[in-house]
């Protein structure tokens, strides 16, 4: 956590009131029964050092999450100009059961943002395989006076799903970042936008649309 806002009160405000999570949708094949891990290879960013980003796998292999414990973003107040935006960048060395391929069909965003009047926070992100081309980046705006939990979704089109090549172990990239504008917010107030959580309550969410991949001759 940065040093104006306090860790102890940002968890707190983080477990306030979560928001709910979203029933997933069913994409593409069912999954496979296999088992599947997913490691962090690779972390960085001025949102995420080493050892403060965590991947694990739901139970029936449709989605996958990534928990921060010390993503967050602020100005205002006593913030230096370096707090104001933060971001990620995470590899992720991913292995599914053999006859099968994935793709990320939608992606759930949360945390919890206090946003004084005149403030704005901003959430982006974007996420490739190894060696092919980023997604287009989504982003998505909030305005002050705001003080809840947040949370974003994008989706993409079953035709325009990207899938890991079959048969080859490529990273999955994952970028993201979080800023915060509070130039026309009082400046004696703290604006802060966090993706972080200290008890694993709060995190981002992928969900996998998988395909099996053609049989070898």
């Amino acid at each position: 956590m940065l040093s104006t806002l306090g860790a102890a009160t940002a968890a707190a405000l983080l477990l306030a009131g979560p928001a709910s999570p979203t029933t997933p949708a069913r994409y593409g094949d069912d999954p496979p029964t296999g088992k599947i891990t997913i490691t962090v290879a690779t972390v960085n960013g001025s949102g995420c050092r080493p050892g403060s980003a965590a991947v694990a796998i739901a139970p029936d292999n449709t989605a996958f999450t990534v928990t921060y414990s010390e993503y967050l973003a602020q100005a205002g107040g006593g913030s230096r100009p370096t707090d104001a935006r933060k971001n990620c960048q995470i590899a992720l060395s991913v292995h599914v059961p053999q006859g099968f391929t994935y793709a990320v069909a939608r992606a759930d965003y949360r945390g919890y943002a206090s946003l004084a009047k005149g403030a704005t926070g901003l959430e982006q992100a974007g996420y490739y395989f190894q060696g092919q081309s980023e997604t287009a980046r989504r982003s998505h705006t909030f305005t002050g006076p705001y003080e809840t939990n947040w949370q974003t979704s994008d989706e993409t089109d079953v035709d325009a799903l990207v899938y890991a090549p079959c048969g080859e172990e490529r990273y999955f990239n994952i970028n993201t970042e979080l800023r915060v504008d509070a130039k026309s917010a009082d400046p004696a107030a703290t604006s802060f936008m966090a993706m972080d959580s200290t008890d694993g309550s709060i995190n981002t969410v992928y969900h996998f649309a998988w395909k099996q991949c053609p049989a070898r001759r």
